[in-house]
This record gives C-alpha cells, structure tokens and sequence, in this order.
C-alpha cells in the first residue's frame, strides 16, 4: 500500500462464509475493514475484533450510495474493495423462474458493478486502488442444473476484463478470485433451490443423480484457502489478473481448457449417469 495510515477496505458477503472470512483477517493483518451484508447482526463478530459493520443489499441501491458515503466521510478514502456477495441459483433452465433467474444476474454482477462505480472515483482520485472481484471455477466451465450461476460468473469474468483494462492507467489492480468449492453456506442454499425447482418432473432423475454424486458429499476444505489467495494478491507487488484454489480448482479448469466441448459434456454427464437411481 503507498499510505502510511492503515489501508480501508470494503467487504461485500461479510455476514458469513468466504467474505467473512475475508473480513477477520484482513482485521489481523491491520486493515480498517467495512464489513457489509444484509443480516448485520451476523457481524458481531467483526466488530467485537474492530470491525465496522453496514446494512447493504447489492440489489438496493441507497444502501450502497450510504455505504459508500459513510466510508469516505469516517476514512477519505477506500483502498481494496473486495467483492464476494452472491449465491448459487440452481435447478434447471427449463424450470428456473425468469424472476428468480434476473435476481441471480442481479446479485452476483449488477450489484456488484453498481458498488464498483460508486468506489472507482475516490480510487481514481488516489491513483491507487484494489478491486478484488470474487468469481468461481465456475466462470470458467459449467454444470448442468446450475445454468443461471454460470451465467452470472461468466460474466463476471468478462465484465472484470474490460475493467481491469479501462482503470489500469489510474493505478487501480482488478483482480478475480475463481473459488472451488469451499465450506460454506452456498452448498445448502444452492440445493434448496435445486430441489424446489427440479425435483419433480423432467430433470428429476439428474438432479437424484447429482445428489447422489460424492463431489456433494465430500467435506470442503475452509474458506481460509481463498483467504490465503485474496492475502497473496493484496500483498503482490503485480498482483496476477487471475487466482484459484480449493476443491478440484485446478484440475477441472485445466480439463476445461484441454478438452473440445463435447468431450467435456461428455465426461461430466458420464459421471451423473453411472449414479443415476
């Protein structure tokens, strides 16, 4: 960091799992850390070791101009903003509401870009800045019966492209995040929805088969992973544009990249129909 004072830092997702994670350690580490999440009272534990929490909905938009407003009134400045609010909408694409899939799209990349424009002018105004956005393995390959997720971390991939470009001549880093699976709230709301949606009916033996599945089964390794990930890039001197860890990250990415399409469905399909019941 180019201050001499301690770096702020703005946390979306602080009321649990990865962000805060994210939050307690980057307390540890000597940040003023903001914590933001819709169920503040889930930060008690942010602030019992120095945090700030604020009530914000990415999807509310006053809630992130006060946010925003009251970080640059208390500090004069935001140095890393660090993007992890979302969540998994599953089920299928024949059965997932256009409601439910719009608030999908609208979590996990239209909130997270309208906070983005509120930070970037006080960055630009320091020339320097971090904007860690935090996407998915799941940006880069897909699964069936998690189609809208996909779609909002594709987007988000591309969406962080063009940023990192166009901010880059103001001293400002983009940095993406692409998580595996990590312990946290995701899985258990991610299957609500799965089974809501696509339980019954067409997709119904899938989605047996892929709760059959060990990969769901299997005990996650903690969000401390990408805690690590998100400490090495803040610490980077040239943080790489790119970061991935947890659960199969590599693996899976390196499949996605090496194999045409069709073999890849292929080798992800053969896995759900062999537990197919």
């Amino acid at each position: 960091m180019k201050t001499q004072t301690k770096p702020v830092v703005l946390i979306t997702g602080a009321s649990s799992g990865m962000g805060k994670d994210f939050a307690l350690r980057l307390l540890s580490e000597g940040y003023i850390v903001y914590g933001a999440a819709r169920r503040i009272e889930r930060m008690q534990e942010i602030e019992a070791a120095g945090g700030i929490a604020l009530a914000m909905d990415v999807t509310e938009d006053d809630t992130m101009v006060a946010a925003v407003e009251r970080i640059m009134r208390e500090q004069g400045r935001i140095d890393v903003l660090v993007n992890s609010a979302g969540y998994g909408q599953m089920g299928a694409l024949e059965d997932v509401p256009v409601d439910a899939a719009r608030r999908q799209i609208e979590v996990n990349l239209i909130g997270l870009a309208r906070l983005t424009q509120l930070c970037l002018p006080h960055m630009r105004a320091k020339k320097f800045g971090k904007i860690i956005n935090i996407s998915s393995i799941g940006g880069k390959c897909a699964f069936p019966l998690a189609g809208w997720y996909h779609a909002s971390k594709f987007a988000l991939e591309g969406y962080s492209d063009a940023l990192r470009m166009e901010v880059r001549p103001f001293g400002i880093d983009v940095i993406v995040i692409e998580p595996g699976g990590t312990e946290s709230e995701w899985f258990p709301v991610a299957i609500a929805e799965l089974e809501r949606y696509s339980a019954q009916g067409a997709y119904a033996r899938l989605v047996q088969a892929m709760q059959h599945s060990p990969s769901w089964k299997r005990k996650m390794p903690p969000a401390a992973v990408i805690t690590n990930l998100l400490i090495k890039a803040l610490k980077a001197k040239t943080p790489r544009t790119r970061y991935h860890g947890a659960s199969g990250s590599g693996v899976i990415l390196f499949l996605r990249y090496i194999l045409p399409d069709r073999l890849y469905d292929r080798l992800i399909m053969s896995q759900f129909r062999q537990r197919s019941v």
